[in-house]
């Protein structure tokens, strides 16, 4: 990191999702003291910082993204102060602690939501969230008694699936972009962006660095609540994506996040939105001055495993914002890992070393660095996202990349809340710490690397000319990656030394087999 610039410019961000990264007591489910016991690890694998996915109390009916108490710790993880040793310690290691934040909706046991279930329509209790009347069916009557139709107030559908509407006993609707049990708030209602005001500096005072803002596109509602048409591209700006209120609020927490001291550790604080987006100029917004200080950027994890996809990926992220405020992921507790994604482990290694060559910030998420793949045989008894609940199973869901860290040769030694195959040992820690090939000392050597290099982290990067299923790029001072995506050898460019590769090279260290990738001393 260079004087004066941010630590989150050039950071690298490990995430953890803490039920199923390390238990500390035996009973299957990953902890807040797991994850304590594990930052000599972090430290040694080379990261900057640890975002953490909900670890609040939660019914745990979308992996804690249900949260029913945004200022404390569900008692199946700890407690606040492992909580608050949990940052000490990570301080202490030279580790700043990011943590999920997730404003558009809570747990329908919220002690909020549930005030608005007794207080009955038209009350102030109500207005934190999204209730309406129905609309009634061609042909009915409304319900007696009620002003309330017997459908949904619009067409919208959750995005796991069916409606996005659920009817109370009282005859009204509530919002819901996610399952039934997350009900949305109201952004309009001034008390909601109050109250999450004060959650911000909760984190804050105890020593965040900053948070994950989840759904960070879609708080805001259109008040009118207009039916989506069938043809609208999914994460299109709409009524309910990209809405220009956002960016009269994301300012003000802003202002929050540089009300605390930049001068000493963790350094000045972030907060990078999840904006899921149907081009890359529909995140321009979110980086104007003053707003959020970082988005994702999504166009590696969408991209296929071909040259000219992944090229135009970066160019559209750095024309856009470059890596520092618009950081490079691969993959991350929503999407099928990039092994299995890419199509197997020796393109998921010269992934890794395309994305961590970037200029900027990138995010790992726990297990690409042993290169795990997605678990696709999952019981379906054994499935816990509601995706697959939702649609009768007929969507897999999200539970195959959310299998728990094998740490141990041995692995599974124990049950765990989602079952480990019984291949996992040969993936775990122990295993890949004793391999000096393994994908685990891959990681290593790159993150010690990039942390070392001059021409690694924040800057820019010249494409190099190569042949079109190559990916071949210079960054000052002298260093040059280089990519073969195609099915023949390629020949490297001209380099005083090899860095580090992601696979053997030729046997005469003159060409790059298929699916490899290489760092260059130029």
């Amino acid at each position: 990191m260079t004087d004066g610039q941010n630590w989150w410019e050039d950071a690298v961000v490990y995430q953890v999702y803490p039920r199923s990264f390390a238990d500390s007591n035996g009973d299957g489910v990953g902890d807040l003291a797991g994850v304590r016991s594990k930052l000599p690890y972090l430290a040694d694998l080379g990261v900057d910082a640890i975002w953490l996915t909900p670890f609040y109390p939660s019914p745990l009916a979308d992996g804690g993204y249900d949260v029913s108490d945004y200022c404390d710790v569900d008692p199946l993880l700890g407690t606040l102060a492992d909580f608050d040793g949990l940052v000490k310690d990570a301080s202490a290691n030279g580790i700043r602690v990011v943590v999920d934040i997730v404003p558009n909706h809570c747990s329908a046991q919220h002690p909020l939501f549930q005030a608005a279930l007794a207080a009955g329509p038209g009350s102030a209790e109500r207005d934190w969230f999204i209730f309406r009347a129905g609309r009634t069916a061609p042909g009915g009557t409304p319900d007696s008694g009620t002003p309330d139709g017997e459908l949904p107030p619009n067409n919208w559908l959750s995005a796991f699936g069916g409606p996005a509407w659920t009817r109370v006993p009282d005859g009204q609707w509530f919002l819901h972009l996610f399952d039934s049990t997350q009900p949305d708030f109201n952004w309009h209602n001034p008390e909601v962006p109050a109250f999450f005001a004060d959650v911000l500096r909760f984190w804050l005072d105890r020593g965040v660095a900053g948070f994950r803002v989840d759904v960070a596109n879609g708080l805001f509602k259109d008040p009118v609540l207009p039916d989506i048409a069938e043809t609208a591209t999914e994460y299109a700006p709409s009524a309910f994506r990209h809405r220009a209120e956002l960016h009269e609020l994301y300012p003000t927490w802003r202002a929050i996040l540089d009300s605390y001291p930049a001068g000493e550790f963790p350094g000045s604080r972030t907060a990078i939105g999840e904006v899921w987006y149907d081009a890359p100029q529909t995140l321009a917004p979110y980086l104007l001055p003053g707003g959020l200080p970082q988005v994702f950027n999504f166009q590696l994890l969408q991209a296929p495993w071909e040259a000219t996809a992944l090229r135009a990926a970066v160019d559209d992220a750095i024309a856009l914002a470059g890596g520092s405020r618009a950081p490079w992921v691969l993959g991350n507790h929503d999407v099928t890992r990039p092994v299995t994604r890419f199509g197997g482990a020796q393109a998921g290694r010269a992934a890794a070393l395309l994305q961590l060559a970037l200029p900027g910030s990138v995010y790992i998420y726990q297990g690409e660095e042993l290169g795990l793949p997605e678990i696709t045989d999952l019981p379906d008894a054994a499935r816990q996202d509601p995706t697959f609940l939702r649609t009768g199973g007929t969507v897999p869901g999200r539970d195959g990349c959310r299998v728990p860290l094998p740490w141990s040769a041995a692995s599974p030694a124990e049950p765990s809340w989602l079952p480990q195959p019984a291949d996992w040992g040969s993936y775990s820690v122990e295993t890949e710490s004793a391999d000096p090939d393994s994908y685990l000392s891959l990681y290593r050597a790159a993150l010690r690397l990039r942390r070392e290099h001059p021409a690694l982290g924040p800057g820019a990067l010249r494409w190099l000319e190569s042949p079109a299923d190559s990916l071949v790029f210079a960054r000052d001072p002298g260093f040059i990656f280089a990519a073969n995506l195609g099915t023949e050898a390629l020949a490297l460019p001209p380099r005083t030394a090899v860095l580090l590769a992601s696979g053997p090279l030729s046997s005469d260290g003159a060409a790059l087999p298929p699916d490899t990738a290489v760092w260059l001393s130029a």
